[in-house]
């Protein structure tokens, strides 16, 4: 099996990150335009929900295989992770059992009672096989990312956009004249069938390595299936804070998608239009600004395990420079998107979504997302290094002025939808200084303020670049004026980090493909 370093497995999966965010940006535009943002809304009502079920089905567990498998392959223990994995699956499928009976027979009241339109519950029923199908994913996913192996997660990740995008598309069109909440069901139906490839991806490529082990190691059984117990009762103890933290975070998400329509109806907004507010907000705008973290979620993949690996050896030197490499890369790779998005928000919403009164969001959410990159890395680090109680914590406190900043701002009309939104921005600022200053007590941590000097002053010389040539308005096509914009500042940007040496030729050596150029 291929191991790769910490950098090479990151940009694997940045690699894969980028290319489905890019498509899955096809549905993000085509779907609004076949159900209508009221549409989105419904469709994205369900995923809290969801989001909160997969959280008590798989929640730290992927994250402690993949930290467990990575401490045992340091010490050579293979058996060790044998009954990890079995431990982590059979766990994960009796909770997934147990857990889509469940959502089935309580649809109609959860529908009903629970999320704040009921016309959800076609989309509600379709996305019930997520719950076992991601479940039994993500443990796959977990073992491979333990043997610091990315490239079956990469694979699967781009084969489920794919096949999800075809799917919601063509399920969405077709279903579009019985209503739009069965256009709606008919995308979250597009998800399942994205999801089902994805897993067969990553189980073709499980059992072809198992069955290429078997020829180069033939016994790995020894005898100790008395090991059994303690090996799923570590895996628990690893695994609940992180579920805590994630389900906290689930659930305030859930809490948030309630609290924001009702809070909407209070300040005198009809429900039709604030499930379209909502869905214009998680549907649309989040979407963008979570573009960068394709990168984030990468390097915080890549993270758990080599820290994990670095802090089973003692080596603080090696968690720190790991670190430094992770919020680094965030900074620099997230910052030409917030100048991009604060400056040219209405050319954006207007020429992908056909609908230019959400620009004001996307302005007003755009700075905040430097901190939305550079919070996952921190989260990582925590939870490698066994802290993630304090993650749960920090989230926690995040979570609880969220929720009471939207119930007193979004119920008031002079704000309305952009009370959620000022709420949202709140927590993450609030969460990523609270990881930051747990970062900084455990380990001694911190980025080097200059740094952060340097990155700020190459964006205001980006801003004023991208704005200059936008301006002149050198070709006839608005969009084609928007792209030469973007290149143009964006190269002033690389050209500055070069120059304050934050990138320098060592860190492009690194990217797979096109570092070998500069060797």
């Amino acid at each position: 099996m291929t191991k790769q370093t910490f950098i090479k497995g990151a940009m694997i999966l940045l690699a894969a990150g980028i290319i489905t965010r890019l498509l899955g940006f096809v549905p993000r535009i085509a779907l609004p335009r076949i159900m209508g943002a009221e549409g989105v809304g419904l469709y994205q009502l369900s995923f809290p929900f969801l989001t909160v079920m997969l959280t008590i089905i798989t929640g730290g567990i992927p994250l402690a295989v993949a930290k467990w498998i990575a401490e045992a392959e340091t010490q050579g223990d293979t058996a060790r992770v044998k009954y990890i994995f079995r431990a982590a699956m059979g766990l994960v499928v009796l909770i997934g059992i147990f857990m889509t009976a469940a959502m089935l027979f309580f649809a109609p009241w959860i529908t009903t009672h629970v999320l704040p339109d009921p016309r959800v519950y076609p989309t509600f029923l379709a996305m019930t096989p997520l719950l076992l199908i991601i479940g039994i994913s993500s443990v796959y996913r977990g073992y491979f990312q333990g043997k610091q192996n990315m490239i079956p997660s990469a694979v699967s990740q781009i084969t489920e956009t794919v096949l999800r995008i075809i799917a919601s598309l063509t399920f969405a069109y077709l279903l579009m004249p019985l209503g739009v909440e069965w256009a709606a069901a008919g995308a979250m139906l597009g998800v399942v069938v994205g999801e089902i490839g994805g897993l067969a991806v990553i189980l073709w490529k499980y059992y072809r390595d198992k069955h290429n082990g078997k020829k180069t190691k033939a016994a790995d059984t020894l005898n100790i299936p008395n090991k059994r117990t303690p090996v799923l009762r570590r895996l628990l103890g690893l695994s609940v804070p992180v579920t805590g933290s994630k389900m906290v975070g689930s659930f305030s998400y859930l809490l948030e998608t309630i609290f924001t329509a009702r809070s909407l109806v209070a300040a005198g907004i009809a429900s039709g239009v604030a499930t379209a507010q909502y869905g214009a907000l998680q549907g649309m705008i989040v979407p963008l600004v979570l573009l960068p973290t394709a990168l984030t979620y990468s390097l915080a993949v890549s993270l758990v395990p080599s820290l994990s690996e670095a802090a089973a050896k003692g080596d603080n030197a090696l968690i720190h420079k790991r670190l430094h490499q992770s919020m680094r890369l965030s900074l620099v790779s997230g910052a030409p998107f917030v100048v991009i998005m604060a400056l040219f928000a209405e050319p954006i919403c207007r020429l992908l979504y056909d609908h230019a009164e959400i620009a004001p969001m996307l302005q007003l959410i755009a700075p905040v997302g430097i901190f939305i990159y550079l919070q996952a890395p921190l989260q990582a680090t925590l939870q490698a290094l066994d802290k993630a109680g304090t993650a749960l914590i920090n989230t926690l406190i995040g979570a609880a002025v969220k929720l009471i900043l939207i119930v007193q701002l979004a119920s008031d009309p002079d704000f309305g939808i952009y009370g959620a939104l000022i709420a949202i921005n709140v927590n993450i600022v609030l969460v990523t200084l609270l990881h930051a200053i747990s970062v900084l007590r455990f380990i001694g941590f911190h980025m080097k303020l200059f740094d952060f000097v340097k990155v700020g002053a190459a964006m205001v010389i980006m801003g004023a670049a991208a704005q200059f040539t936008m301006n002149q308005r050198p070709l006839p096509s608005e969009w084609i004026n928007l792209i030469l914009a973007c290149a143009a500042s964006v190269t002033v940007y690389l050209i500055l980090m070069i120059m304050t040496k934050i990138i320098d030729r060592h860190d492009v050596i690194r990217i797979p493909l096109f570092g070998k150029w500069f060797k």
